[in-house]
Order: structure tokens, then C-alpha cells, then sequence
């Protein structure tokens, strides 16, 4: 049986596969290209370089690539120029979201996917992906690759770094496969069904990634989504997920694994599992705490100070959707359902503080880390009780993770105080409450603005371009970089008190 098909959509089905190949065979060059990049980055600990200076080059070379492929003339509208290209590469590389191009006019399909990409391997690291790739496609590994990568991920078990590697990979793959499968049916009514898949994915690798870019002008704020709050609690999950940390989500599903497991075997076994439920370490329960009471006074104070402003014309459920995304998006996500500019004082204020604090370590998500702060708070209360050592949950935390907290903490003010004194300088037309947020969204990764991104100097931009740079590598990785380590002291001098206050 023949079956006929009108003219006109024979052109239109020949020009959407047109395009689809020519969007696979892109995405195809990329790929190859990554996967032949990690096959020599295999080779680099031959070099005998400083792991914390190759992992500050490896970003710097990723953002470099970037802001070359985004002024590529398919990639953009209209021209780019070099400050604004580098600008988004490093906002991308540096999962910050902050823009001084709007994404979704300027930008290609072509170019939101580098700007993707850009985001995806930014936000695991761009060692962590070249190391799976390269183990994955050479098949094996030598010890010293294993010594020389054990440097970037958080395990101490040399058997243990390709298995951890490849857990980070597949688990980010599945929650955001997951993700984007929940928006795209959230939004199935609203966009087309090739608009609709795009949109779910660049915004489900764009929230568990924390980046904050979106491929709609005004963001979640836009009219046609703006009120879509099923979408916004899943984007909201996605954020979550990215900020608690990868050893966090093992941790907690290994916890759970063995408690459903003696569960069962009690249940339908009649007897005890072999290996007794292990428990949470003190990191995931003070991340998990943490993480819970900045969200508590986050939902808090915004739910009430935004109840008859931003969220005013919202009913019930949308004032709470409202409030509970205006508590998790300052964790270093940049999304917004909301006017910025039209918040209030006390809501400006209390991002400030969640955006300086971020997310977890091991996580997508920048600022200071949750486990830094509480480390700090719990510093102060044990001084105040005058207790010679830091204990929490049955156990004392080393004098070493009290140094490096406290060093973090005076290092991020500093960052962000010059930063804020630049940028002042530079733009003193601006209200420096403005400026302020700026600075801390962009040292934190947060990618949230009062609006004043597009209208700074181009030497304020450059300003920003550094402090989103140090806020995703660490002030202390630089340094550690920089600066070579001492040598181990066979000595000690006589110990003598200093009057602080």
C-alpha cells in the first residue's frame, strides 16, 4: 500500500533530520575530542607537576577552549566579543550562571550546547571526566596514574579511585536523565515536542550542576513557566542532589542499602543480616544538618518577608513553592522564580549569608561549604565553653580541619571584600548594596543578580571573571599551587601565648 504524504511535510520531516544530523555529528567532534584529550591526560603526571597547579590549568585550558568555540560564528546570533565570550565560558566552566549576553537570543543551539558541555564537565571537574574517559577507551590504568589522580577525588583507598570515578559519572547521568525526564513532561504542553526535550535537559544538567543558566530569557521567571511549580520542586531536587556532595549520596545509599537489606532478611529470612547496618559518618550528618537548618531559616525568613511582596498574588501552594525555591536556589543554583530587583532588604540580606556558606564539599555547588561553617560555629561554641577540643556526634574533629576551615573562611572574605572594592571602583554609579551581591553570587558560583551583570565596566567584568575563577578552585588550591610546601620540621620552638580577643 503506498501512502502519500503532502509536499510540505516531506520538506518539513527532511529538514528536522537536516538538522538532527548535523546536531549529532557536532555533538559527535566534541565527544571524540574529550575522549582523545582524556587518552593523554593519562600522560600528564609524567610532567612532575604540582597536582593543584594542574588541576587550576586543567579549568583555565577548559575555559580557554570554551571561549574559543563560543565565538565560533555558529555559535552566536550575531558577534561576540572576546570579553563577553570568556565572560560565559568562565559563568559556564565555573557552574555560575551569571550572563552578560542573554543565553537563549544570543546564543545558537550550537552554542547552548558548548555552553552545556561547558557546564557538564565544569561541574564534575574536568579531570574527573577526562580520567573516566581515558580509563574507560585505554582499558587500564598504571599505578602511577592511580597515585597521580588519587590527588582530585575524596578517596584514600587506591583500589577504590576508578570505581569511585565511574560512580560520580554514572550516578550524575542518572539523576539528570531522571530530572530531565520529569520536566520534559511538566512541560510537554507548553513547548513542542523537540523544544520541549532540549529544555528539559539543558535545564536538568543546569540545576544538579548548580549553574544557573537557562535557555529562557528571564529564566524559570519567564510568563509561560513561571507558575509551572511541579517543574520548579523537581529543578529544586536537582539542586539539592548537585549541593550535598557525591560522598554524601554514597554514603547515605550505602546507610540505607544495609538497613532494607536487614530489613528484609529479618522479615523473610527470620534471621540477621550478616553485616550489621553501618552507620552515617560525621561528614554526611553534618552536611545533612547543616544543609537542613539553612534551608529551615532560609524558607523562614523568606516565606515571611516575601509574603506580601514577591509571593503576594500566588495562592497557598505557590506562596510554599515560592518560599521553599527561594531558600535552595541561593545554595549556589543562580535560578530565579522571582524579580530580583524587587525583593526585600531582609531577603537580600539572607542571601548574602546562605550564598557565602554554598554548598557541600565533594559537591557541583561552590561558597565557603557547609561543613566549613559548622566547623567554624562549633569552634566558637567549644572556645566559648572552654573546652580544649572540638567534639560532635561522639567524635573530635582534627585540629587540621579547624586550621583549614578558619583559613577558608579569611580567605573568601578577602576575595570578596577586594572584589566589592574593584568593582565599587570601577562602577560607582551602581548602589553598592548591588555590587555586594554580585561579588558574593559570583566568588559563590551562585550566578544570582539584582541586575547589574550587563552594565558593569569591562574592567569590572574582569574583576568578576578572577572571583568566579578562585570561588570554583579554592583560594587555597591556588595556593597550595603557588606557593611550594615546607619541608617536614625535626624541631619545635618554645610555645608562647598571644592575648587575642
Amino acid at each position: 500500500m503506498n501512502i502519500l504524504i503532502p509536499s510540505g511535510q516531506v520538506s518539513e520531516i527532511t529538514f528536522v533530520n537536516v538538522v538532527t544530523d548535523v546536531v549529532f555529528l557536532r555533538f559527535s567532534v566534541i565527544l571524540l575530542f574529550i575522549i582523545e584529550l582524556s587518552k593523554k591526560s593519562l600522560k600528564f603526571q609524567r610532567l612532575d607537576l604540582n597536582p593543584a597547579l594542574l588541576f587550576i590549568g586543567s579549568f583555565l585550558l577548559l575555559i580557554l577552549v570554551g571561549t574559543a568555540l563560543l565565538m565560533l560564528p555558529r555559535a552566536t546570533t550575531e558577534h561576540l566579543s572576546i570579553l563577553e565570550a570568556l565572560f560565559t565560558s568562565t559563568s559556564a566552566v565555573c557552574v555560575t550562571g551569571l550572563i552578560v549576553v542573554d543565553t537563549a537570543t544570543r546564543f545558537t543551539h550550537f552554542g547552548q550546547l558548548i555552553i552545556l558541555i561547558l557546564i557538564q564537565v565544569g561541574g564534575l571537574g574536568i579531570m574527573t571526566f577526562t580520567t573516566f574517559f581515558g580509563f574507560f577507551f585505554k582499558g587500564a590504568s598504571s599505578y602511577q596514574n592511580t597515585l597521580f589522580i588519587k590527588e582530585f577525588i575524596n578517596e584514600s583507598k587506591l583500589s577504590e579511585i576508578l570505581h569511585t570515578i565511574v560512580k560520580v559519572v554514572v550516578v550524575t547521568l542518572l539523576i539528570e536523565a531522571i530530572g530531565a525526564g520529569f520536566i520534559y513532561f511538566s512541560v510537554a504542553d507548553i513547548f513542542d515536542t523537540s523544544q520541549a526535550i532540549w529544555y528539559a535537559v539543558f535545564h536538568s544538567i543546569s540545576a544538579f550542576c548548580n549553574a544557573g543558566f537557562s535557555t529562557m530569557s528571564n529564566g524559570l521567571y519567564e510568563p509561560v513557566i513561571r507558575f509551572q511549580y511541579g517543574m520548579q520542586m523537581i529543578i529544586a531536587v536537582l539542586i539539592f542532589f548537585g549541593s550535598i556532595g557525591f560522598p554524601v549520596i554514597f554514603d547515605v545509599y550505602k546507610s540505607m542499602k544495609y538497613y532494607v537489606v536487614n530489613k528484609y532478611m529479618y522479615l523473610f529470612k527470620g534471621k540477621s543480616y550478616a553485616h550489621r547496618g553501618r552507620h552515617l559518618t560525621v561528614h554526611t550528618k553534618m552536611v545533612l544538618v547543616t544543609t537542613a537548618v539553612l534551608l529551615v531559616v532560609g524558607f523562614t525568613i523568606y516565606y515571611i518577608a516575601e509574603f506580601d511582596n514577591t509571593l503576594e498574588s500566588l495562592p497557598w501552594y505557590g506562596k510554599i513553592a515560592g518560599a521553599v525555591f527561594g531558600a535552595i536556589t541561593p545554595r549556589t543554583a543562580g535560578f530565579n522564580t522571582v524579580d530580583m530587583a524587587s525583593l526585600s532588604a531582609v531577603v537580600v540580606l539572607i542571601y548574602l549569608f546562605l550564598m557565602w556558606i554554598g554548598a557541600s564539599p565533594g559537591s557541583t555547588g561552590g561558597g565557603l561549604k557547609t561543613t566549613t561553617f559548622a566547623v567554624a560555629i562549633l569552634n566558637v561554641l567549644s572556645i566559648s565553653k572552654q573546652k580544649e577540643r572540638i567534639e560532635v556526634f561522639r567524635r573530635e574533629i582534627t585540629n587540621e580541619s579547624v586550621r583549614k576551615a578558619f583559613s577558608v573562611v579569611l580567605l573568601s572574605l578577602l576575595v570578596i571584600g577586594t572584589s566589592v572594592v574593584l568593582v565599587a571602583l570601577f562602577n560607582p554609579d551602581i548602589p553598592l548594596l548591588s555590587v555586594i551581591f554580585e561579588c558574593f553570587s559570583a566568588f559563590s558560583t551562585v550566578g544570582l543578580s539584582l541586575g547589574i551583570t550587563g552594565d558593569l565596566s569591562e574592567a569590572s567584568k574582569v574583576v568578576l571573571i578572577i572571583t568566579m575563577f578562585l570561588g570554583r578552585v579554592g583560594t587555597l588550591t591556588l595556593l597550595a599551587a603557588l606557593i611550594a610546601s615546607a619541608k617536614t620540621q625535626s624541631y619545635r620552638y618554645p610555645s608562647e601565648s598571644v592575648f587575642v580577643s
